[in-house]
């Protein structure tokens, strides 16, 4: 990376943005230097444009200059996507890039600004009766369109793929601040797939800018299934079964662990607003009566079903005729039965679908305690020996775990017909940082009662974290959201990842561009 042109390095920034677009403050600097789980170094300021032609002309003077460019979307990166300790860079934060650009109901395309989260994205296309193909992460409150299309992401629509399975084209602001576009503004691909070479870059190509997505119906018919598992076997077989017979928009579990940690989380203040959303839901698709009911079942089940039940399944049908789905449920329910597992109160994926993007308060756990995911995406093949390999590795570090306070969990969702995502989740015991602070909702993190830093603690989930992306890696799994914790690298043919390497060279010749990501 090139050195600093001078001793007042942000100058030429400031002469090509302006002071309102740089923020300098201690606040705003050690804030954006926090992910999720980590720090990074402090950046020279925060760039946050308000155009993309500003967007381009201060990539273009920082670069120049010798500043590294770290782009960041919602900030809901916990694989240190956006932390940087290289040098002197410039933390670009696209949050005031939220324009809807064209909602096109002809070709079924909606073109946004990168920054726009997709809780706004929903919300804009939810009154036109449309949604995008794969429509965001649960974290989508906070979480950017343009963060999912380069760090890329999975739930809501998995039936369709991941978040960049929505995407048509891209505007892409390079290294130089050349603004690039990617292709067709209706079909993908035209020729070599130019927007792929973009998606899932983890901001290792370049910054983006506008993303044209794919738009999709949004379903008026729904049901609803929730299962117990006596163990995880079961479980997966049934979940490996739905996903390949395309019976579920989302299909997704909780492990003994996390499932009791969530019907800890939110007070039941919370739970009857969630109700009143999800009766209202109901009404829209299936008329007061239907909506009635339903919350009089959520209301009577309260937090109790899931008591007794190791392993729970919850699955969400959808389509177009109430028949449709409620026969895809049905057979749902009897390869649950073949599987040895049986139906439970479907109040989760109720109410979870009423409220696809809840505040992200599970940050931090429910009394708390600081909380990192880390994840595997594997074939069905290999679903059970890897959940084995993981049980193997607490029960190896069960001693120490125990002493420092860290515990697990685990998310399964199924991610179309050929594979489901492992997400083991630790929660311990440490303090909160300036990202949980911004991001938790006041209220919710006034009642949560930190603990001292523990260095011990921190160390020993780093080294499980290391330990389980290791069996991922061991058993050919893929990642999402890749970064600076994921080995990329080694996962590709040498010819493979020289091509990747002669990209980065087309588009960032100098390595200016979020460097390391990657690995590159």
């Amino acid at each position: 990376m090139a050195t600093l042109a001078s001793d007042n390095p942000l100058a030429p920034v400031r002469k090509a943005v302006g002071d309102e677009a740089l923020l300098t403050d201690r606040e705003s600097l050690a804030l954006y230097s926090h992910d999720v789980l980590s720090k990074g170094a402090e950046p020279l300021a925060v760039f946050r444009p308000e155009s993309v032609d500003q967007l381009a002309a201060g990539i273009g003077a920082a670069t120049a200059a010798g500043i590294a460019i770290v782009p960041r979307g919602g900030g809901m990166s916990y694989t240190s996507g956006y932390l940087y300790k290289g040098g002197p860079f410039l933390l670009v934060d696209t949050a005031s890039l939220d324009r809807v650009i064209e909602v096109n109901e002809t070709d079924m395309t909606v073109t946004v600004e990168a920054g726009i989260s997709w809780d706004a994205l929903h919300r804009t296309l939810a009154p036109k009766g449309l949604r995008v193909l794969a429509w965001g992460t649960l974290s989508g409150i906070r979480a950017s369109v343009g963060g999912g299309m380069s760090q890329n992401g999975v739930f809501w629509g998995a039936r369709n793929g991941t978040a960049v399975d929505s995407a048509v084209s891209f505007d892409v602001v390079l290294a130089d601040g050349t603004v690039l576009s990617t292709g067709s503004d209706f079909f993908r691909p035209y020729g070599p797939d130019l927007t792929s070479l973009f998606a899932a870059d983890c901001g290792a190509f370049g910054v983006k800018a506008r993303v044209t997505l794919k738009l999709v119906r949004e379903a008026n018919a729904f049901a609803y299934g929730s299962f117990s598992f006596a163990d995880h076997a079961a479980l997966l077989g049934a979940m490996s079964e739905i996903a390949r017979a395309e019976l579920a928009s989302e299909s997704f579990a909780f492990d003994p662990f996390l499932q009791a940690q969530r019907m800890k989380r939110d007070t039941l203040t919370k739970d009857a607003k969630q109700l009143g959303n999800m009766m209202m839901s109901q009404a829209k698709s299936g008329g007061v009566l239907k909506a009635l009911k339903e919350g009089a079942k959520v209301a009577l089940a309260g937090r109790s079903f899931l008591d007794d039940v190791p392993f729970s399944l919850h699955c969400i049908a959808e389509g177009r005729h109430q028949p449709g789905v409620d026969a895809d449920m049905k057979r749902i329910t009897e390869i649950v039965r073949d599987q040895g597992g049986e139906p439970v109160e479907n109040s989760i994926p109720k109410i979870l679908r009423a409220n696809p993007f809840p505040p992200p308060n599970s940050m931090l756990g429910p009394e708390g305690e600081r909380w990192v995911p880390v994840h595997g995406f594997l074939p069905h093949s290999k679903l059970v020996a890897a959940w084995e390999r993981l049980q193997d590795l607490w029960a190896a570090n069960a001693g120490e775990m125990e002493r420092l306070g860290v515990e697990t969990g685990a998310l399964i969702a199924a991610t179309g017909r050929t594979s489901c995502l492992i997400e083991p989740v630790f929660f311990w015991p440490g303090e909160h940082n300036p990202l949980h602070r911004h991001a938790v909702e006041p209220d919710h993190l006034a009642k949560l009662s930190p603990a001292p830093h523990s260095p011990e603690a921190n160390a020993l989930v780093d080294r499980l974290k290391g330990e389980v992306i290791a069996i991922f890696r061991e058993m050919g799994a893929i990642h999402l959201q890749v970064a600076r914790t994921y080995p990329l690298k080694a996962s590709h043919s040498p010819e493979g990842w020289a091509i990747l390497e002669a990209l980065k060279q087309q588009v960032d010749p100098r390595g200016m561009m979020n460097p390391g990501s990657l690995e590159l």
